[in-house]
């Protein structure tokens, strides 16, 4: 895709194999991107970093949690240390707290809060202040979910989260666009992933259920994701902002 070759990319929670994180890290690379991966989890992230090093691309790692202010400042500096620019930033850590609102305790939606908003809006500003200094644009994708529109029991911690992302995303785009800098949201539906194989082996009745649910009749795969993530930080995507692109199989248009 044009204008992503040599752009300075930091993704967030890129350290799970199968993971939607890693294959956004992955098609970036593939598509000419200096990627720096970070995750929470170092030793995941340094075998995930291994991994695209012997597939040939320029990658690096840094362990952020996407909560810690400082370490967003550590990760930004090990971004320009290494190719002296902030192009494009991939907000994808998070993770689903699923429980009925009667069982779930402030500490766990504070958690919940944390990583999905918090977590965000770290990552936006590191970026934005960055790119504004810059003075050349970027580019900002902060993953959200089908959640951020539509729910089910026991979702409620999660869907806010979603929901919150998707309109900081469209506030931020607002104050991104004099500055050239675009900001988009993707909202996967129900994707193959870690996450999603440890909800279905809590409650392996579930499975053809959720299935059932989508027009499509399967999971989608992280690599599906990555491509609309790929689109987005290109210039194929120069008029796209503030938006939010459903990934899902159909199963929202039901």
């Amino acid at each position: 895709m044009r204008g992503i070759a040599g752009k300075a990319t930091l993704v967030t929670g890129a350290g799970a194999k199968g993971g939607i994180g890693f294959a956004c890290a992955r098609r970036l690379a593939a598509e000419g991107a200096n990627v720096l991966l970070t995750d929470v989890d170092g030793k995941a992230l340094d075998a995930r970093v291994s991994e695209l090093r012997d597939e040939g691309y320029e990658v690096a790692g840094q362990r952020l949690d996407v909560v810690d202010e400082a370490g967003w400042d550590r990760a930004v500096d090990t971004l320009l240390g290494a190719w002296g620019q902030f192009d494009i930033l991939v907000n994808n850590a998070g993770i689903a707290v699923l429980c009925n609102l009667v069982d779930l305790t402030l500490d766990r939606f504070r958690q919940q809060s944390d990583i999905n908003i918090h977590g965000v809006f770290l990552g936006c500003r590191a970026a934005m202040r960055q790119m504004q200094t810059q003075g050349s644009g970027g580019v900002i994708v902060n993953m959200s979910s089908i959640a951020a529109f539509v729910t089910g029991p026991g979702s409620s911690a999660y869907t806010a989260s979603k929901a919150a992302v998707n309109m900081l995303t469209k506030s931020l785009a607002l104050e991104a666009a004099p500055l050239g800098i675009r900001v988009n949201s993707v909202h996967p539906g129900i994707i193959d992933t870690d996450m999603i194989a440890s909800a279905l082996r809590d409650s392996p009745d579930s499975a053809q259920g959720m299935i059932a649910t989508i027009p499509l009749g399967r999971l989608g795969r992280p690599e599906e994701i990555a491509a609309m993530v790929a689109f987005l930080a290109s210039d194929d995507a120069s008029y796209c902002q503030g938006a939010s692109f459903v990934v899902d199989g159909g199963v929202t248009t039901q």
